[in-house]
């Protein structure tokens, strides 16, 4: 059975199945769904509770077997939780098969992991969860959602929050639900309930916690939104993030443009700049694009990064500097 975050309490309000699989990079919401089985196991009676790590050293797939299989001394009914930073279980997938088996009326198996890869998710002991248990795959919160997500979490806690206010908040946290939640759990201890906050509050409170990953900046990019896909690109810089893999991720949406996917063919895209209709370079983009590998690679003089810029602002359909002529580093 496959679950939904929303529909999880409602499903957990019923008959429990044997075994889970909560899959996400998440670690808020993959957290909470994990907290709310829990919650549910012990009500029903799954008053022991054994934890297993599994890692590549020395993952105890043996121990955890015989754990399954044993009598407990001090509970009737066990809740057996595992937990892989991978969702890829190598030589111990046999094993797990095994232990999804034994798994019934007096044992639940939950397993916590990373977002399932698209050839992992049609392994053995997936399709063994779907068939007996309950495959929850928990997604990040979408940046249009999100202002939405951050005032359910602020009205849970009991505070009310302006539209200036809020989005402050979203601006100051956006990819980074725990300190989302955080703020709103902030918030409610200094204002108390039924606290308002406004953009003082908001300033006093928060600090730049904001989370961003390439599949964010190409997004902003497919909007044309210039403003965000620069602020994007320059909290990516802030965090370290390899110019490489950002460069990957602005020549896949150059790419999808020009072969029609998921906007029309770039050629044919039609953009405004200083008031004039013209349409989009795509061999200029394009030259963009090599400038800023080369500069990656210690080909070409220059700053990686504002190359990086120029693109991410013409691909967004605003008019930048020149291309100039090309120049080998020395």
């Amino acid at each position: 059975m496959k679950l939904t975050t929303e529909a999880l309490a409602a499903h957990l309000a019923g008959t429990l199945l044997p075994s889970y699989l909560v899959a996400g990079d998440e670690p808020l919401l993959c957290g909470e769904c994990a907290d709310m089985i829990r919650a549910s196991a012990r009500t029903a009676g799954f008053s022991e509770r054994q934890v297993f790590f599994i890692d590549r050293t020395g993952a105890p797939w043996d121990e955890l077997l015989q754990s399954a299989h044993s009598m407990s001394l001090f509970a009737e009914r066990r809740l057996i939780e595992i937990r892989m930073p991978s969702a890829r279980p190598g030589a111990g997938a046999a094993r797990l098969l095994k232990l999804l088996e034994a798994a019934g009326p007096d044992l639940m198996v939950l397993i916590l992991t990373g977002r399932l890869e698209r050839e992992v998710a049609d392994a053995e002991w997936v399709r063994a969860i779907q068939a007996r248990g309950g495959f929850l795959p928990v997604w990040p919160v979408a940046a249009a959602q999100f202002p939405q997500w951050m005032r359910q979490r602020l009205r849970r806690a009991g505070i009310e929050i302006s539209e200036e206010a809020l989005q402050l908040l979203v601006q100051r946290t956006e990819g980074n639900l725990l300190a989302a939640q955080q703020e709103a759990e902030k918030l409610a201890l200094l204002l108390g309930p039924g606290g308002r906050a406004g953009i003082a509050e908001i300033a006093a409170s928060s600090g730049e916690s904001a989370r961003f990953n390439h599949f964010q900046l190409a997004d902003a990019c497919a909007a044309m939104d210039a403003e965000r896909a620069l602020r994007v690109l320059e909290g990516l810089r802030a965090e370290g993030a390899e110019a490489l893999l950002v460069l990957w991720a602005l020549a896949r949406e150059l790419r999808n443009r020009q072969s029609g996917r998921g906007g029309g063919a770039y050629g044919s895209r039609t953009i405004r700049a200083s008031g004039n209709t013209r349409q989009a370079p795509f061999a200029r983009l394009t030259m963009r694009a090599a400038r800023a590998d080369r500069m990656a690679k210690g080909m070409l003089h220059g700053d990686v990064w504002d190359e990086l810029a120029l693109l991410t602002t013409e691909l967004c359909g605003r008019r930048t500097l020149p291309l100039p002529r090309w120049q080998p580093a020395l």
